[in-house]
């Protein structure tokens, strides 16, 4: 039987590794999916997800510069957009599923956008909430369908100490007033990001 196994990563490079150990592991790149924020946004600020994933898709859907030597589901990953969270560099079926239509197509609303196949994947849906948001305040979500004998390998690869804990993010959120994945809130900038990443940053 497949299971949906999904962590999310507040810095790309510790979820770029995940895809890589999944891949390493035997899972199938064509059963790996991810999804970060695109952040080099409006000021023109380095960040680790925009720069990242551009090296990672070598000619990946205008993220520009080419890179040899990454393989794997890395080497797709292209640019989409996500109402409320805005431009997201992506890759794998979670992707492809969210788009639901040709390549490049704005991911829809939230029913049938990120959320909507996190849950038709099998996430809980308050867990789904709770990874679409991470993924708007700048984090990089890694899914997995694996079969029983790699499920615990998967767990253990998304779920280790570079990954957010959902309960404890979800406890997080609602205490500044959030409740549900809002896809038509407005995007956050990239001040706003950088002071999201500073609230999380382990020490």
């Amino acid at each position: 039987m497949t299971q949906t196994i999904t962590g999310l990563f507040d810095h790309y490079d510790d979820a770029r590794r995940a895809v890589q150990d999944l891949e390493a592991a035997g899972v199938a790149h064509r059963d790996v999916s991810i999804v970060g924020h695109d952040k080099r946004g409006t000021t023109g600020d380095t960040n680790d997800v925009g720069e990242a994933a551009a090296e990672d898709a070598g000619i990946g859907a205008g993220l520009g510069a080419t890179v040899g030597g990454v393989g794997g589901l890395l080497a797709g990953i292209g640019l989409l957009a996500i109402p409320g969270i805005g431009p997201v560099v992506a890759a794998g079926w979670l992707a492809a599923t969210a788009v639901g239509a040709a390549g490049g197509a704005a991911i829809g609303a939230a029913a049938g956008g990120l959320v909507g196949a996190l849950t038709h994947a099998g996430v809980p849906e308050q867990d789904a909430h709770v990874y679409a948001e991470g993924v708007r305040r700048g984090g990089t979500l890694v899914t997995a369908k694996v079969d029983e004998p790699l499920v615990q390998t998967a767990r253990n690869i998304l779920g280790d100490d570079t990954s957010v804990d959902v309960s404890e993010r979800r406890d997080a959120y609602r205490s500044q007033g959030w409740n549900t994945f809002d896809d038509t809130a407005p995007a956050y900038s990239d001040a706003d990001m950088a002071t999201e990443r500073g609230r999380y940053t382990r020490i």
